[in-house]
Formats: C-alpha cells, sequence, structure tokens
C-alpha cells in the first residue's frame, strides 16, 4: 500500500476513500490549430499544488495562457480555478468542474495554450480546457486509495519469518518491519478488517503476538 499520510488522514466521518492522479504527466490535445497541453500531478497540500502550476508556467513562459485548477482534500475542501488572462469563467472553472465531476481528490491541473490563430469563442473554450483535462486524466489515469486503520503487531524474533510471509501471502499491506528484541511489523488494514485479523494473528501465533491499534491513512487500492 503505497502512502503519503501529509494531507491523506481522515477523521472517522470522513471520505472511505477517494480519487486521485495516478502519476505526473502531460497529454497534448490541438483544437483549430491551438495547442492543449494538459499537465496534470497528485499534490499532498495547496502549496505543492501552486509549487506545481509555478514549475510548469515556468517551463512555458512563450504560451498564451498557463490556466490551472486544482482540488485539496478528501473532502474536496479546498478548490481553486485561475482563467490566467482567457475570458473569466472559460478555462480554470471548466477545469476545476472536470476534475470533480471525475470525483478526482489532491489533484492539480495546468492547461498550456499556444494560440493557433483560430478563435474559439467562450462555448469554446470551456469545451476545450474541460476536455484537456478529461483527455489527460483518461490519458495518463487515476487511482484509488481508500482509508486504513494502522496496526502495529509486535513478535518474536522466531515467528517474525514466518509471519511477515504470511502476511504478504494473504495480501495484506506490509508498511514497515523493524528488528529489536522483538520485531515490530506495521501494516494498513481495513477498518472492518479488524476483528477478522485478530483472530487470525492468533492462531497464526499460537497467541504470542500482540496487536495495536493506531490512526487513520489513505493508501492505494
Amino acid at each position: 500500500m503505497e502512502q503519503d499520510e501529509r494531507a491523506q488522514r481522515t477523521g472517522p466521518g470522513g471520505p472511505a476513500e477517494y480519487i486521485t492522479v495516478a502519476a505526473e504527466g502531460v497529454h497534448e490535445t490541438e483544437i483549430n490549430r491551438s495547442r492543449f497541453l494538459c499537465a496534470l500531478a497528485p499534490a499532498a497540500t495547496e502549496a505543492e499544488a501552486q509549487e506545481f502550476i509555478a514549475r510548469i508556467r515556468g517551463e512555458h513562459p512563450a504560451a498564451n495562457h498557463n490556466c490551472a485548477a486544482y482540488v485539496i482534500g478528501a473532502d474536496a475542501g479546498i478548490q481553486k480555478a485561475d482563467d490566467d488572462g482567457e475570458p473569466g469563467g472559460t478555462a480554470g472553472v471548466p477545469m476545476l468542474q472536470m476534475l470533480l465531476r471525475r470525483d478526482v481528490r489532491y489533484a492539480v491541473a495546468v492547461v498550456t495554450r499556444y494560440f493557433g490563430g483560430v478563435k474559439l469563442g467562450a462555448g469554446g473554450l470551456i469545451r476545450a480546457y474541460g476536455g484537456a483535462v478529461g483527455e489527460a486524466l483518461d490519458a495518463i489515469g487515476t487511482v484509488t486509495r481508500r482509508r486504513f486503520r494502522l496496526v502495529t503487531v509486535t513478535v518474536g524474533h522466531e515467528r517474525a519469518g514466518r509471519l511477515e510471509n504470511d502476511l504478504r501471502a494473504t495480501g495484506r499491506s506490509v508498511r514497515e518491519v523493524r528488528y529489536a528484541a522483538e520485531v515490530t511489523i506495521e501494516l494498513g488494514l481495513p477498518e472492518n478488517e479488524l476483528d477478522a485479523f485478530r483472530g487470525w494473528l492468533a492462531d497464526a501465533t499460537a497467541g504470542s503476538a500482540r496487536m495495536e491499534t493506531g490512526g487513520e491513512a489513505f493508501g492505494t487500492v
């Protein structure tokens, strides 16, 4: 379970899962001789989103426009859009709406436009900018992140290797293994699997392992 906990923790009442961009990437489309390059990236915080926007704008100083939108928070609590000189509401807003329509969170999009000489009109711009984000999401891909409970298992050295192998073989997400006087294995489990796992662990270790539950984080499904 690949994780980033800087902005992905949530309380018990928060969303159980969310969708985000699979990786940073760029997808280009051409409409009436104008080039639209949509750069997408996951962003754990608003500061990360703003840094990405600044970087992309720095890479395209000669572009006519570098419009941007981002959604931060599993509950989409932070939403921003920037038309960067295009007519108001024709660029950043449709980009943001596409992210929200696709249920994408913790993500930032920048659409760089190199004008090709043909004006698109307000409706054409809205379709072009929103469509550029939609096509980029399709091309680059998305992943679903689900809320997990962090669990720590402590066990003696004589059982640790077999237990770690069994955990991985049964598809459980081992995050970290630490060796000291005893071995500590940290993993993430869906909330509704905790009781079943407790029973499985007791059977697997003849009751010799200790289990403690911690906070919550999001991980890739």
